[in-house]
């Protein structure tokens, strides 16, 4: 059983995830006085792929809509803004830094905390903080997971289905569903995000197969085909943007060619056409989970937590 938390203005409470009805989740966020803070969201970012970027660009323009914070920034780690400048800019009280990252990994654990100055113990606790001066920095745990982000997958499944009915939408129960994962042998952390994502949406028995696979870990994205049983395949990509992975490595590890991948990049069209027939298996490929709107929620959510624990 999946629970998942609606959180009303008037208060806080948890229901089940019943199985007729697994895609209603709505949010109604209370707002603590963040109007002293500034909200740093940091994303990888890519020298390669301009798409890269904006789910960071459309979640912070959302927040700043919101009026919420006193500032909301967003950096990268690889382009710029980058993240050191950007949070050495900020000149409010208190910096709360979210990670618009998937898991608890390499980056979110070791890479990005180390460029802002955290040591180990202060990233050992529940209260992440960094005092500098007169200022303190927070930082937030990962968006990635964040239970609530076991609904965007489900929402990615059935939407790519539902909007690319050809020949016919097929039922849930007739669907081998992937999520696609990163994977590394820097931090087995990212792993286990996808692998426990695989495991929740299993555990509610709506498909016929749930797998997790891998860019760079067995089993591999291109396995799917193997380890599917049934005709109809969805993969879901579980990364932030829609990028260089999403864009281009997942569909090519699908076995689009490489020319056709780029043909339709250039010409700003889906690098996958879904569905797709490959290796006698119908594909359908989601966009990645890190546009979706509720984000927004889940980065809000993430520094009402952190600022709990400092209290």
């Amino acid at each position: 059983m999946i629970y998942v938390t609606n959180l009303s203005c008037d208060g806080v409470a948890s229901r089940p995830l019943a199985p007729s009805q697994p895609f209603g989740l709505s949010f109604c966020v209370p707002i603590d006085d963040f109007s002293d803070a500034a909200l740093v969201l940091v994303a990888h970012g890519s020298t390669v792929n301009a798409g890269s970027s904006a789910p960071a660009r459309q979640h912070a323009d959302e927040l700043r809509r919101r009026k919420i914070f006193a500032e909301v920034r967003e950096c990268f780690w690889k382009q710029e803004p980058g993240v050191a400048s950007v949070v050495g800019e900020v000149s409010a009280r208190r910096v709360l830094i979210v990670p618009l990252f998937i898991s608890e990994g390499y980056f979110t654990q070791e890479v990005i905390p180390q460029a802002l100055g955290f040591s180990d113990a202060a990233l050992a606790g529940s209260a992440r903080i960094l005092q500098r001066g007169a200022q303190t920095l927070c930082y937030c745990a990962p968006i990635g997971s964040h239970p609530s982000m076991t609904e965007v997958v489900f929402r990615r499944a059935r939407e790519v289905v539902e909007k690319n009915p050809f020949p016919r939408a097929p039922k849930p129960k007739e669907i081998s569903l992937f999520v696609a994962g990163h994977g590394t042998g820097n931090n087995e952390n990212s792993r286990k995000a996808i692998e426990r994502q695989a495991e929740l949406i299993r555990a509610q028995n709506l498909y016929a197969a749930v797998q997790a696979v891998f860019l760079e870990e067995d089993p591999r994205i291109g396995d799917c085909y193997r380890l599917a049983v049934t005709r109809n395949i969805v993969m879901v990509p579980f990364f932030i943007s829609d990028g260089l992975h999403s864009d281009e490595d997942i569909p090519e590890m699908l076995g689009e060619p490489r020319r056709i991948v780029q043909e339709r990049l250039k010409a700003g069209q889906p690098t996958w056409r879904n569905p797709t027939e490959k290796q006698g298996k119908l594909v359908w490929y989601s966009r990645s989970i890190g546009t979706e709107p509720h984000i927004a929620e889940v980065i809000i959510e993430r520094v009402r937590e952190a600022a709990a624990n400092v209290n």
